[in-house]
C-alpha cells in the first residue's frame, strides 16, 4: 500500500491496518524461519509499512490533541 493511500485513512481504519501488518508480519517471520519465504525482502516491505502506519497514527493523534487544546 502506497504512502498516499495511508495518508487518506482515519486513525481508526489505521488502527485496524495496524493490527492486519503485525499479524502478517508475524505470519512472514514463521516462514522466514522454517524456510518457507521465497524472498526475505516482503518481511522488509511489511515491516516498512507498519512504520509508515505507525508515523501516521502519532501524527493524526498529536495533531487531533493540539486541535482540541486550541478549542479550550
Amino acid at each position: 500500500m502506497e504512502l498516499d493511500e495511508l495518508r487518506q485513512m482515519s486513525a481508526e481504519d489505521l488502527r485496524v491496518k495496524e493490527r492486519e501488518s503485525r499479524e502478517e508480519i508475524f505470519r512472514l517471520r514463521l516462514k522466514l524461519k522454517t524456510n518457507q519465504l521465497n524472498n526475505p525482502a516482503t518481511k522488509r516491505k511489511a515491516r516498512r509499512e507498519l512504520a509508515w502506519i505507525l508515523m501516521l497514527i502519532s501524527e493524526k493523534t498529536a495533531a487531533n490533541r493540539s486541535a482540541k487544546a486550541a478549542k479550550a
